[in-house]
């Protein structure tokens, strides 16, 4: 196995990020260094299945593991309760115990679905997370956010649970359709508001496995300092909460990366109407959040993006939390009242 690029998060347990070539058939290498010999239970996707289960399934095998696979349909609409219910029972229905183990294959969807199932079955068994597209990889796989969607809201159920390793093959996002792939720069384009290394990697054009070691490291940083999102934390959901509205709005068929970046180019704009930056920072960050991806257009009035809003996760009794730019790597908590929320988006 060629050496990967190792990021060590310490948050409550401690693990790391592996970035790297190839990576997926060393999975069950990786894995045996971390747990004794036990049955390995796959959660995948329709669509991350086809690709790379038989890989995956034969690397842990030929390590001494015993595998069991669920597969659920690609997609947001997936991300509910009822796939987490069948989820369960799959793992009841093959015994697992809390000596066994669940790996995530796939995007956030797969990530987020597999985590939140891992931190309730058994009230915690252990979890790995292998990322196959650019969004997992930067984002979702880090940190130990999980959660499952409710018809009135995105990622209103779920734990922090971390995992026992991410490892990030970077040779699978060759495999990822133009519109995945963009949907990964949408969150890209957060991370440039977010941070000046980042902003500078980006505008100077750097390679992507920099970029990748770059934005995990980035929130490496913060989820040591915050890991419940009792603070600083909270700034890594720039542009969310409007992302999640338009997510919401779409019935889910607007992909997370693709709202995303519709939602940071709102808030640049708010930031500049608000005056929390001037016209010449807007005009450099909207430069560069327009090199990761070009967002679309808001397709949805003010009022039904304000209400959309209520039920996000970051409301605090009266008020919705909106994380602002003051500057390039400058991003600051805003509290709005509920009732001033649509002259505030306005």
């Amino acid at each position: 196995m060629i050496k990967p690029l190792k990021i060590t998060v310490n948050a409550s347990s401690k693990y790391d990020v592996l970035i790297g070539k190839n990576l997926i058939k060393d999975s069950g290498e990786i894995l045996s260094g971390l747990v004794s010999k036990c049955k390995v239970a796959i959660i995948t996707d329709d669509v991350v299945d086809k690709l790379y289960s038989s890989i995956v399934t034969t690397s842990l095998e030929t390590a001494g593991f015993k595998v069991v696979k669920f597969v659920f349909k690609n997609g947001e609409q997936s991300k509910n309760i009822d796939t987490y219910a069948q989820i369960l029972s799959f793992l009841a229905t093959n015994e697992l115990t809390r000596t066994d183990c669940v790996l995530a294959l796939g995007g956030g969807v797969v990530g987020d679905m597999a985590g939140f199932v891992s931190a309730t079955y058994l009230r915690g068994i252990k979890y790995v997370q292998v990322p196959t597209t650019l969004l997992a990889q930067i984002d979702s796989s880090v940190g130990g956010k999980t959660a499952i969607d409710l018809k009135e809201g995105k990622n209103l159920v779920g734990a922090f649970y971390q995992p026992q390793v991410v490892i990030c093959d970077v040779d699978t996002l060759n495999s990822l359709p133009k519109a995945v792939f963009d949907d990964g720069m949408g969150e890209v384009a957060k991370y440039v508001v977010l941070d000046k290394l980042i902003y500078e990697h980006v505008t100077h054009d750097g390679s992507l496995e920099k970029l990748i070691a770059l934005l995990v490291d980035y929130k490496r940083r913060i989820v040591e300092e915050d890991e419940f999102e009792g603070g600083k934390r909270r700034l890594l959901n720039f542009g969310h909460t409007i992302a999640h509205a338009i997510e919401k709005l779409s019935d889910y068929k607007t992909s997370h990366g693709s709202a995303v970046a519709t939602g940071v180019k709102v808030i640049l704009n708010l930031s500049k109407k608000h005056r929390f930056i001037d016209s010449e920072t807007y005009e450099n960050l909207s430069s560069a959040t327009d090199k990761c991806v070009k967002a679309q257009e808001l397709k949805y009035d003010i009022e039904q993006v304000a209400k959309a809003c209520f039920n996000d996760k970051k409301r605090s009794g009266n008020t919705v939390n909106l994380v602002m730019a003051y500057g390039i790597g400058d991003a600051r908590d805003v509290k709005v009242e509920v009732d001033k929320l649509k002259e505030f988006l306005s």
